[in-house]
């Protein structure tokens, strides 16, 4: 796949958020691109502001005429009218993970997998490396806040940060020279029989790690057989490699020290939770086996601004805390919750939950109760099918059954604001992958107006 004679590449699937980097990519080099979605979004409008055709229904008729490359999701099914005719034209199609894994040959390439975690540390990684001066391909999972975007892209770079994707055995196109696994926990079985198989595909990508490169590993997650590359281990506790000590949170604020093959200074971190303490001690690794000194790790994170909708505090008074977050499955949803409490220890926690795909809500029914039971109040929203079609007796009626809280609802999307707009709340999340995230507008602007009408009557007593 010669990449660089290309002059036109359409996306199926644009609005992704791996697929969007690539598109930014692309454009970036002076290729032509457009693309189709089914949905509009904010990442779409953002491709359109850069001048990128996006079309959104299945309307072969509105495709380009000089399309050279057809990059494609396994996330869209291919009965699309569009892809039909894409295929009669004779045009070559290549999945997103092999065009990455083909501009990963061509650099040194820091690739972050994990069931949990990977978008963080590749965005912290990225934001210590450019820090430090270092030129970087960045291809993140998310939109950071540092750089607005999910791509940071410099001339001549001298490393890139990849998110490694697990779906679809994506990440085994990846040819890393530092690979870090945060977590294998089971996940995506519609793609994997079992959870075996899925940790030996993790297995694979490790495999897949340059020889003379490096494995960050999480502490307590076990690789089977010799390690045949340098491995660095890392926990919140001094059983690993490089470790954090002197632990303290103020609020939102983490404070730590790093310790073991590394040490340096007092750390601020800009997020609550001890995973995500964890997320910043794999990207000090990472940092650590690139060369960076301690120093400048430390004056990276004092400027870190975090991820949107990863633990994204959207308003946050005396009063009322709300959160957006994309947390998808139940140890993310436990882990989310249980920063919250550690953070506003005492307070309500009211949760708006959007399951994403039939498939993981059957498979972690129990899992998913369990997890939502540490709310205080549930709002549950409809399944977001995402690429799946409905399985039968599948619902978010059955989670509710198996949710035991007293306080737990279903209801639509659109019957969120106004059972809000009657009930008191103290901290408010909005929790999913699916597109949840519409709903981050309009409570702003509720909660703003609750705020206002709070202070307002006590200034009139």
């Amino acid at each position: 796949m010669d990449l660089k004679s290309l002059n036109s590449v359409f996306f199926i699937g644009i609005g992704g958020i791996g697929m969007s980097g690539l598109a930014r990519y692309f454009t970036e080099y002076g290729v032509n691109v457009a693309g189709y979605d089914r949905t509009r979004s904010p990442v779409t409008a953002d491709l359109r502001k850069m001048g990128i055709p996006v079309i959104f229904d299945d309307n072969p008729a509105k495709l380009p005429d000089n399309i050279e490359l057809v990059i494609y999701t396994p996330a869209v099914k291919d009965e699309l009218n569009i892809i039909k005719t894409l295929k009669k034209r004779n045009l070559p199609f290549a999945k997103r993970a092999q065009v990455l894994g083909h501009i990963s040959e061509k650099i040194p390439t820091i690739a972050v997998a994990g069931t949990h975690g990977k978008t963080t540390v590749s965005s912290m990684i990225a934001h210590i490396l450019k820090t430090a001066g270092i030129k970087i391909k960045g291809f993140i999972g998310g939109i950071t806040k540092n750089y607005s975007s999910n791509y940071i892209g410099d001339k001549n770079p001298q490393w890139m940060v990849a998110e490694a994707d697990e779906f679809d055995k994506s990440f085994l196109n990846l040819k890393p020279r530092l690979g870090i696994v945060t977590s294998m926990d089971a996940d995506h079985l519609d793609v994997y029989k079992d959870h075996r198989s899925l940790k030996k595909a993790y297995f694979q990508f490790i495999e897949k790690i340059d020889k003379n490169g490096h494995l960050v590993l999480k502490e307590g997650l076990k690789y089977p057989g010799k390690c045949n590359v340098s491995l660095t281990t890392y926990s919140t506790d001094n059983k690993a490699d490089i470790f954090a000590k002197n632990i303290e949170q103020s609020g939102p604020v983490n404070y730590f020290e790093v310790d073991g093959i590394i040490s340096t200074g007092k750390i601020t971190l800009k997020l609550p939770g001890k995973h995500n303490i964890e997320n910043s001690l794999a990207a000090i690794a990472a940092a650590h086996l690139t060369g960076i000194s301690p120093g400048m790790i430390v004056k990276a994170f004092d400027t870190y601004e975090g991820i949107h909708r990863r633990f994204d505090i959207i308003f946050y008074d005396k009063n009322i805390c709300y959160i957006d977050d994309y947390a998808h499955h139940p140890e993310e949803i436990k882990a989310l919750v249980s920063s919250v409490r550690a953070m506003l220890p005492g307070r309500k926690i009211t949760g708006i939950f959007q399951p994403h795909l039939f498939s993981r809500t059957k498979k972690f029914a129990d899992e998913f109760a369990e997890s939502l039971q540490l709310l205080d109040e549930l709002l549950l929203l409809d399944i977001y099918p995402a690429r799946e079609k409905p399985i039968a007796g599948v619902s978010s009626k059955l989670l509710l059954e198996k949710t035991n809280l007293k306080k737990k609802y279903l209801l639509k999307k659109e019957q969120v604001i106004d059972l809000l707009k009657k009930n008191d709340f103290e901290v408010l999340l909005t929790i999913g992958a699916g597109d949840i995230d519409r709903l981050v507008e309009p409570l702003t602007s509720m909660i703003m107006q609750k705020t206002k009408n709070y202070h307002d009557d006590k200034e009139s007593i």
